[in-house]
C-alpha cells in the first residue's frame, strides 16, 4: 500500500493515477487526549483499522492524482533521526570540499553518531523549500527514509525490520556552514518526506534500492542503498539503543556522494525503486 496525507489533511491511498480517500476508515480509532502523545496517530492506528481501510480502498471516493496536494505523508513524526555520513563516497566527497567540512575530518558513523533534525522542518513534496541564508551555500541531499511502525527499545539488527511501517523518499536539504547539523538542516521546510508511504510488505529489502535526484533535469546524485555503511537494520539498532522509537518516527539513512548546490526556483526531483518519484521546488525567492 501507498499511504498519503493529501489537502486538507485527508488520509489517502495512492492507486495507479488516483488516490482513494480513506479518511473515513479511522473514525472508530480513538483520538488521543492531552497530554498528547509521541508518536503518529495514523501510524499508530494503522493495523487496527487495516479491515477498513481495505473496504474503504474498494469502495472509497477516489481522486485523480494529479489534482491533490501532497503533504508529508507523516505528519506527526516525533522525531527525526538522521545518519550524518553513511555513504562511503559522500565522506570523501566532504573531506575534500571545505564548505562542507569546515576543518572537519568525516570518518565513519560509529565515531559521529546519529544527530536529530525537528520534526518542524518537514514538509510535503508539493510545498516549497525556502532558503533560511540566502549568503550561504543550500545542498540537495536525497535519502531513503524510513517510517517506524511500532515503539522499539534496543532492538536487534536480526529483527528490527519488524519495526518498519514503511519507506518514503527523503531531501535532508542544508545549509553549508560551521555549526552543528541539527542547527543547519532543522531550518522550515528542510526534511521534505514523500510522496506517501509505501508500506513494509511491498519492499522485502530496503538495502537494494536505485535512488537518484536531478536538478532541473540534471543527475546530481545517482546511488544504490547496497552502499549503505550502516544498513537500515543496523541504523535501527544503532538508533533504538539511544532512543525509544516510536510510530511515526523517521530515518533518514544518509546521502551518497554528488551533494551540490540549489538556489532560487530550481526543480528537484527525487526517485527511489519501489517507491517512485517526487517533485519539489526551492521557493521562488
Amino acid at each position: 500500500m501507498k499511504l498519503c496525507i493529501f489537502d486538507d489533511d485527508r488520509i489517502g491511498l495512492a492507486i495507479g493515477q488516483d488516490v482513494v480517500d480513506i479518511t473515513d476508515a479511522f473514525a472508530t480509532a480513538s483520538r488521543p487526549g492531552w497530554p498528547y502523545p509521541k508518536y503518529d496517530w495514523v501510524i499508530k492506528n494503522f493495523e487496527s483499522v487495516r479491515p477498513r481501510i481495505d473496504e474503504a480502498s474498494e469502495t472509497a471516493r477516489r481522486i485523480p492524482l494529479a489534482s491533490v496536494r501532497l503533504r508529508a505523508p507523516v505528519a506527526n513524526p516525533g522525531k527525526i533521526i538522521a545518519a550524518p555520513i553513511n555513504y562511503k563516497d559522500h565522506i570523501a566527497e566532504a573531506n575534500n570540499d571545505p564548505q562542507i567540512n569546515h576543518g572537519k575530518t568525516f570518518t565513519d558513523l560509529s565515531k559521529l553518531g546519529v544527530f536529530l533534525k525537528a520534526n518542524s522542518s518537514v514538509i510535503g513534496c508539493h510545498e516549497e523549500i525556502r532558503i533560511p541564508f540566502p549568503d550561504r551555500r543550500t545542498d540537495h541531499e536525497v535519502e531513503l527514509a524510513v517510517v517506524i511502525g511500532r515503539e522499539a527499545k534496543r532492538v536487534s539488527r536480526e529483527n528490527a525490520l519488524d519495526f518498519v511501517f514503511g519507506y518514503c523518499i527523503g531531501l535532508d536539504m542544508t545549509v553549508r556552514g560551521p555549526e552543528l547539523p541539527d542547527f543547519r538542516k532543522s531550518a522550515d521546510t528542510f526534511s521534505v518526506l514523500g510522496p506517501w508511504v509505501v508500506t513494509a510488505d511491498e519492499i522485502p529489502d530496503p538495502n537494494s534500492l536505485d535512488l537518484s535526484i536531478c536538478v532541473n533535469g540534471k543527475v546530481r546524485q545517482q546511488s544504490n542503498t547496497s552502499y549503505l555503511v550502516y544498513n537500515v537494520q543496523r541504523l535501527i539498532e544503532y538508533a533504538s539503543a539511544m532512543y525509544t522509537l516510536y510510530p511515526g518516527d523517521v530515518i533518514m539513512t544518509g546521502t551518497p556522494a554528488g551533494v551540490s548546490p540549489v538556489t532560487y526556483g530550481d526543480v528537484l526531483e527525487a526517485s527511489v525503486s519501489g517507491i517512485g518519484t517526487m517533485t519539489a521546488r526551492m521557493a521562488a525567492d
